[in-house]
């Protein structure tokens, strides 16, 4: 059974950090790129942050840059991706996902919301 877990958000004031995590198995996501995706209210899906199936290179958008850092623990049933956040701002709101990079994707998990109030 494929499944993908999100945790690590929360509540964080501006300027302030926070470590997603995600767990994903039942599927060989250790072959696969992997990302980080949001969405806001009232917004689509977007992807913010990329990482190889090896972790060797990443990527992130552009409104990310410098703030989010991207890593990846390939185990041998599951993969745990992290997506370390600074400097927080009220724009950042929004559920986070983890999915793998390239269409079709994975079964969406249920997500974390990360609240950054103005």
């Amino acid at each position: 059974q494929v499944q993908i877990v999100e945790s690590g958000g929360g509540l964080v004031q501006p300027g302030g950090s926070l470590r997603l995590s995600c767990v994903a198995s039942g599927m060989a996501f250790s072959s696969l790129a992997m990302a980080w995706f949001r969405q806001g209210p009232g917004k689509e899906r977007e992807g913010v942050a990329w990482v190889s199936h090896n972790g060797a290179s990443t990527n992130y958008r552009d409104i990310m840059k410098g703030r989010v850092t991207i890593s990846r623990d390939n185990a041998k049933d599951t993969v745990s991706v992290y997506l370390e956040m600074n400097n927080l701002k009220p724009e950042d709101t929004a559920v986070y996902y983890c999915n793998r990079v390239a269409t079709p994707f994975a079964p969406w998990g249920q997500g974390t919301q990360v609240t950054v109030p103005t």
